[in-house]
């Protein structure tokens, strides 16, 4: 593999467009641009939570792979047409999913982002993952996007929030909302 960056500034993003991977160029508040930014935004949330817990060899091998498909995401959105994520991609969430969900008691209350700082960070992350999923949608109401990758991140923020209930009962405990509640 060549050098991908062999100069960090190039002056051709100075007049507010940057360039796609297929060579073209489209404003910065493009929203394919926006889109992309949104799932790095997502990328780096993954990675704090790696870098933050102590975590069972087995979520860490998981964020990791998730940062990956993270990548090949950003990697359809910089090259328009170009498919890498497919339905494995999905069904490896919902193993994930599964796996992790059937050790967790039903959930019969809402929950608040609590539990601790690894629970809380996997709930920023949910939506981030929201969010950039929002984004993804409205990209492909004007442009062909692969809808794998828009499947994956419906399951990949139900994943967070799981992930965020394993990681508070390790932690503080779970935060039940309660309606009406009111200290003031």
């Amino acid at each position: 593999m060549g050098n991908r960056l062999s100069k960090i500034y190039t002056r051709t993003g100075d007049k507010g467009t940057t360039g796609l991977a297929d060579g073209s160029r489209i404003k910065k508040d493009a929203p394919r641009v926006e889109t992309m930014g949104e799932i790095d935004e997502l990328n780096c949330l993954v990675g704090k939570i790696l870098l933050d817990a102590e975590l069972d060899p087995e979520v860490v091998a998981a964020l990791t792979d998730i940062q990956h498909a993270l990548f090949d995401i950003g990697g359809e959105l910089a090259i328009p047409g170009h498919i890498v994520v497919g339905d494995s991609y999905v069904d490896s969430l919902e193993r994930m999913l599964d796996r992790w969900n059937n050790d967790l008691p039903p959930l019969k209350e809402f929950i608040l982002p609590g539990g601790g700082e690894t629970a809380v960070a996997c709930h920023l992350a949910r939506t981030v993952c929201r969010r950039a999923e929002r984004a993804i949608v409205r990209l492909s109401s004007n442009e062909n996007v692969n809808s794998a990758a828009a499947r994956y991140l419906n399951r990949l923020s139900d994943l967070l929030f799981v992930l965020a209930r394993v990681f508070a009962r390790q932690g503080s405990g779970e935060v039940y909302w309660q309606k009406g509640r009111n200290r003031t």
